[in-house]
């Protein structure tokens, strides 16, 4: 029950349903209030998190999000994350694999490409950073190979390798056979 009183009937027996969102009239049965958004913050424990359910509207908002602290990311911020976090995965996997800062700087630009043409969707991110890495190897003649990322991050060879063909195909990547560089001839006499 509300504090309310209906303006057909007077009447302050009026039932206020959260769930539903709507408020009406005991006495009359008139529809008082339709859609009721609340500006309340309901929080569930989730794996012994505190979390906020569903959506603060404020009345003065103006239609945009709020930030609910430095957890909350929306639009460039959440991009500008993802990109700060590719970048430290890029480098600390290329260091593992003592690859230089040019290497890193184009997997890095591979990233951005990827992520552009929305190719990093549906896709784990190491996934993809060694995929960016297995590129830089591929296309600059480095002594890498994809079994080497694969040991690296614990992952099937087979799960990267479908990553790097997709990234080279979208990103229209040319990515060299390996050992295409000059060939050693042995000559035995005897």
């Amino acid at each position: 029950m509300s504090s309310r009183t209906c303006l057909n009937c007077g009447g302050t027996a009026i039932d206020v349903d959260q769930a539903r969102g709507d408020a009406v009239c005991m006495g009359c049965g008139s529809v008082l209030e339709d859609n009721i958004i609340v500006s309340e913050v309901e929080f569930a424990d989730r794996g012994g998190s505190a979390r906020a359910m569903g959506q603060f509207v404020a009345g003065d908002s103006g239609g945009k999000n709020p930030n609910f602290g430095d957890a909350y990311h929306t639009g460039r911020e959440s991009r500008a994350q993802t990109l700060s976090n590719a970048k430290n995965n890029i480098n600390t996997l290329g260091r593992q694999l003592q690859m230089n800062q040019h290497c890193l700087d184009t997997a890095y630009n591979f990233y951005k490409m990827a992520l552009n043409k929305r190719l990093t969707y549906g896709r784990r991110s190491a996934h993809v950073v060694a995929a960016c890495l297995y590129l830089v190897c591929r296309t600059e003649g480095t002594p890498h190979m994809l079994l080497d990322l694969s040991d690296i991050l614990q992952v099937n060879v087979y799960v990267l390798g479908k990553t790097f063909l997709v990234l080279a195909r979208e990103l229209c990547i040319n990515a060299p056979a390996i050992g295409t560089g000059p060939q050693l001839t042995i000559t035995v006499t005897s």
